[in-house]
């Protein structure tokens, strides 16, 4: 059975099960399916690529599932986001309508020109965007296999039951958020939204995970990073229902796991895992702590660099010179409009079709990989892959910046941008603040460089190319 079909075998099944609660009011799965075919009947068939306003509320999971049902392509579209950026990306995507909050059809105008989707008679399942070295979000084309896949692997690695709440907690406008989703949807469990997950406050956070009674939480690992150094300080742990914590999105620091494992927390699974936007959610994962990870011989060392796992039944995995390559049915369709860089990324090798993950691996005795850095100058940011290119092109664009160069410093436990700009002679003062307005004005809060450093000069190669390391080794 495909996604969906799974999804209705459990409303058919369990029809009175909750399905979602959202701030403690529960939605039945019978309900949740009648909400899921109106919005299919509005849409009428082969709606095309429908935008969808991405916010952590349960009419969210309806407009997506509900696309599906109509045969069309999800595309979520991030309010937060400058209304510029959004409208590239509506038109860079192909919408043809954008489904609203209140499950309304807006049509989108001026789409006429605009090429359909790439990937054959079926339409892909949704279209998200990852960061693009031209200076433009690239549009990532997922087909259905990919989802259906991937999901049906993530229930095996998370043992989804029909008594598990899991908390929504990803951002709704990124791939996490259907780790959460659907892997819950179609195992019977109970999909958790709640306001208190979103405050910033762990105190608030913990409060909520214990009354809400959540089972499963999937954390990038940065907030993670945070989350045990709070638990840490109070000597703490998780409420004794939590039984499985995912994290991923950025390396994980051996420090803080060496904190976690210190914690009452050793019936709780910690599962690590590995991922991109071109190979649909998770493709590899371990087991670092609980009651299915290996058993350590010591204490986890605190500089001991920890694995990110072995390639899930489904991935087809492959090292080229130190780079992992990612095959099998979860891989992309490629960049929408983008020939050059979808050949770029997406190449064969014998009869199997891979992407190029652009990251460097090695293989442990025990066969897990663990992550050594990237091939390219592309960083993680709040667990989002970034290229510094995008924000380069940006700057560039000011007409008080003569050179720019972008890279990624570490702060505590995570990684931030910081940019380094050459001024133009007629500059004036307080350039710093004008240039963080003008990105704000045109860019996403990550891509935003947390610092901006206005320098005499750009440190260069021995064959004229910028040289990022040298450049922001030079600024204090």
């Amino acid at each position: 059975m495909d996604l969906l079909e799974t999804f209705l075998d459990v409303v058919a099944r369990h029809p009175e099960r909750p399905a979602i609660v959202h701030n403690g009011h529960a939605m039945a799965y019978s309900r949740l399916a009648s909400s899921v075919r109106e919005v299919a009947r509005r849409l009428g068939p082969d709606p095309g690529v429908i935008g969808v306003p991405a916010i952590h509320a349960p009419g969210t999971v309806v407009s997506l599932l509900g696309i599906w049902a109509a045969g069309g392509t999800y595309c979520p579209m991030d309010q937060g986001f400058p209304a510029e950026r959004s409208e590239f990306m509506l038109a860079a995507a192909g919408c043809r309508a954008v489904l609203t909050a209140d499950l309304d059809v807006l049509p989108v105008t001026d789409m006429a020109a605009t090429p359909e989707p790439q990937g054959g008679a079926v339409p892909p399942a949704y279209c998200l965007f990852t960061s693009g070295s031209t200076g433009e979000p690239r549009p990532v084309l997922t087909p259905r296999r990919a989802i259906d896949a991937a999901v049906g692997a993530l229930r095996g690695l998370f043992g989804i039951v029909a008594s598990d709440r899991v908390l929504q907690f990803a951002s709704l406008n990124w791939d996490t958020c259907f780790e959460e989703i659907l892997p819950t949807l179609t195992g019977g469990a109970t999909l958790v939204f709640h306001d208190e997950a979103h405050t910033g406050s762990f105190p608030r956070l913990l409060r909520m995970i214990r009354d809400q009674r959540i089972t499963v939480l999937n954390l990038p690992t940065a907030f993670w990073h945070e989350l045990v150094h709070h638990l840490a300080e109070d000597g703490t742990g998780l409420p004794d229902h939590v039984r499985l914590v995912v994290i991923g999105g950025e390396a994980a620091g051996p420090a803080r796991l060496a904190d976690w494992c210190a914690l009452p927390t050793g019936g709780i699974r910690l599962v690590n895992t590995y991922g991109c936007t071109e190979t649909t959610l998770i493709t590899h994962a371990a087991d670092l702590h609980g009651p299915l990870a290996p058993a350590p011989a010591t204490p986890w060392e605190r500089t001991v660099l920890v694995p990110i796992g072995r390639p899930l039944p489904h991935v087809i995995e492959l090292i080229d010179d130190g780079e992992l390559l990612i095959g099998g049915p979860s891989v992309a369709d490629g960049y929408r409009g983008a020939p050059e860089a979808t050949d770029a990324r997406f190449v064969t090798v014998g009869q199997e079709r891979f992407f190029r993950t652009g990251d460097r691996v090695d293989r442990l005795p025990d066969g897990t990989l663990v992550h050594q850095g990237r091939v390219d100058d592309q960083l993680k940011i709040r667990g989002i892959r970034v290229d510094p290119v995008e924000v380069e092109a940006q700057l560039a664009r000011h007409p008080a910046v003569s050179a720019v160069v972008v890279a990624g410093v570490t702060v505590a436990d995570h990684t931030v941008l910081a940019a380094y700009v050459v001024a133009r002679p007629d500059a004036l003062d307080g350039l710093e603040d004008e240039l963080r307005d003008h990105l704000r004005s045109r860019l996403p809060a990550h891509l935003v460089p947390s610092r901006i450093s206005i320098v005499p000069e750009l440190a260069h190669t021995a064959s004229g190319k910028v040289d990022r390391r040298r450049t922001k080794g030079a600024v204090p």
